[in-house]
């Protein structure tokens, strides 16, 4: 089916003309539509509208659709974080993107009539593949795009945040890395804020890499974080199948934003594991950027398969934490066979996390030479 049929499908009206009675019942219905939290950065929803018609999907472009038929994903968490529950019917907005998740989905921008939810933030976009566990996806039917008054097509990076001047931290900059997924990257990363935040420092998070959703937003906040960024405030919906140079630029942004907002130390974690393509590359890029790299391992065996990784990439990793310290003995395997700290997020909250921390010598901006100049090492 190529674009014209889609738009025979989806438009408001025929390829004739338009159809005022279905225009009207659109716009009406689209006062009561639900906006997933990849829209968060519209304040202004008023002065949009519902596109007349579909184009060649692009990647962080939003959308408005309705709800065919319920799968996996019954609710939409909106900017608030809220599960808002999904009724055949529907109308949402929220915006193209791939996803990538070896327990979840994998997802692109779609090249044919089947569209998905992807995530319950709001990424729209075609399954690929799907987890054992998982059941089908939530299907959609695209309405059209998310239009400004004039009839502008919209996309998040109308919405971008504008980058902050070159600034390492005070305190410096830790990255959190994971062996996988939900090897526990974002308890250890919200254990380190809460550490530094008791220790009376202002802790920045963001979150580098990922798919739509509000989830590790949120748990940075709960653990004290005095300010949070993430690649959506840059533009983006999800990250897998963006440029590195874009991630690798949108990292360095996360981390002047923060510090910009008034983070004393910086954490920011990056998705998926180093398996990952982009994670890897991301990963690359570290050294002359982070003080410190703490690795979240599932198990012990990860735990020396990572720091291994790292090490060969120049990567200064600091100490192993994650779901392997959920067992005593699995952290002393992981201790001695890496010879690095096992500390686990209880520990680093309660004080272990202000260790990893060096002062630097005086607040910088970046360098204007050399081929990481505009990371601005840490100190």
């Amino acid at each position: 089916m190529g674009v014209s049929d889609r738009m025979d499908d989806h438009s408001f009206g025929r390829r004739n003309g338009p159809d005022p009675h279905r225009e009207g019942s659109v716009m009406r219905d689209f006062a009561g539509a639900k906006w997933g939290y990849v829209t968060r950065r519209i304040h202004d929803r008023d002065a949009t509208v519902p596109g007349g018609s579909v184009r060649e999907p692009q990647l962080g472009d939003l959308v408005v659709a309705t709800v065919v038929h319920l799968g996996e994903l019954d609710h939409l968490e909106d900017v608030h974080g809220r599960r808002v529950r999904l009724y055949s019917g529907d109308i949402v907005v929220g915006a193209y993107g791939n996803r990538y998740a070896t327990d979840f989905y994998e997802g692109y921008l779609p090249t044919g009539p089947h569209v998905h939810l992807l995530t319950a933030g709001g990424l729209v976009g075609t399954v690929a593949s799907a987890h054992t566990r998982r059941l089908p996806p939530t299907e959609l039917k695209v309405i059209g795009t998310l239009n400004d008054r004039s009839g502008m097509p919209l996309s998040l990076d109308h919405y971008a945040r504008t980058p902050s001047p070159h600034t390492a931290p005070e305190w410096g900059t830790l990255v959190v890395l994971g062996s996988s997924m939900n090897a526990g990257k974002t308890t250890t990363a919200s254990a380190m804020v809460s550490g530094w935040t008791r220790a009376g420092l202002a802790a920045g998070a963001g979150k580098v890499t990922g798919s739509g959703s509000g989830k590790d937003r949120w748990m940075y906040i709960d653990a004290g974080a005095s300010t949070v960024a993430e690649f959506l405030d840059f533009g983006m919906s999800s990250t897998f199948g963006y440029p590195v140079e874009r991630l690798r630029t949108t990292m360095i942004a996360i981390r002047d934003a923060l510090v910009d907002d008034g983070a004393d130390a910086v954490v920011l974690e990056i998705a998926d594991g180093l398996l990952q393509s982009e994670t890897r590359a991301l990963a690359e890029c570290l050294p002359g950027f982070a003080h410190g790299v703490v690795l979240a391992a599932a198990n012990a065996l990860d735990a020396v398969a990572g720091v291994t990784i790292l090490q060969g990439l120049g990567v200064p990793v600091r100490m192993v934490s994650g779901l392997v310290t959920a067992s005593p003995l699995a952290s002393q395997e992981a201790h001695a066979a890496t010879g690095l700290p096992v500390l686990s997020p209880p520990q680093l909250a309660n004080g272990a996390a202000v260790d990893l921390l060096v002062r630097a010598p005086a607040r910088q901006t970046a360098a204007t030479t050399g081929p990481f100049a505009d990371a601005a090492a840490w100190g």
